[in-house]
């Protein structure tokens, strides 16, 4: 496993470098504990890690997911980590997301229009961007095997008792941010909820021996 730290745009290192893992629950490291364990095995056997994160719509916490564990991975020099999303449906990234992770110090690019945009998404300066979009499961762009599913929402985790391809299947639900658009705390409640899976998939990865 190759373990050179990528150096992350300043604006992500100092959101990084502020994280509090202390605020993270004995109760809730429990649910974080089978990812951690996951990851931990494929390090410690030299094998490629595919996590697969997935919500409803593929609009918000699927995303936010996706691309902090793949930030946080490179931020601790794991570079054979792939990490996805999907939904049970397709429908957009939402673009507060965009915003939200914007405003955290991505880069992001919006490189297509229509429906369902596509987004350029940049942690750091020299890898490659994570492309963002909402899609389903059986998407070219997601893994058809040996992966981990994490189910992000309560809903996709009920609907989904089964993900086909998948290693393992792993629930790490999130509250839904969407319960405060077109309200005067939607920004304040997005960017809490970014906060919050930074910190818990930053826990996960300083917690990764290699």
């Amino acid at each position: 496993m190759h373990t050179t730290k990528t150096k992350v745009l300043p604006e992500l290192e100092k959101l990084i470098s502020g994280l509090n893992v202390q605020s993270i629950s004995a109760e809730r490291k429990i649910i974080l504990q089978p990812l951690l364990d996951y990851i931990q095995q494929k390090v410690t056997h030299k094998q490629d890690v595919r996590v697969n994160f997935i919500c409803t719509h593929n609009s918000r916490r699927s995303h936010l997911s996706q691309i902090w564990a793949q930030t946080m991975a490179g931020y601790f020099g794991l570079k054979n980590v792939f990490c996805y999303s999907a939904g049970t449906e397709r429908t957009a990234l939402f673009p507060m997301i965009a915003e939200t992770l914007s405003s955290a110090g991505f880069q992001i690019n919006q490189i297509s229009e229509g429906t369902n945009p596509v987004y350029s998404i940049k942690y750091a300066a020299n890898e490659h961007p994570i492309i963002g979009f909402s899609k389903t499961l059986e998407n070219a762009f997601n893994p058809n095997d040996d992966f981990a599913a994490v189910m992000t929402c309560d809903a996709a985790n009920e609907a989904c008792p089964f993900v086909p391809g998948a290693e393992k299947r792993i629930p790490i639900t999130f509250e839904d941010p969407k319960a405060f658009d077109n309200t005067p705390q939607q920004a304040q409640k997005y960017s809490e909820r970014s906060q919050q899976i930074a910190t818990e998939l930053f826990y996960i990865f300083s917690q990764i021996n290699f």
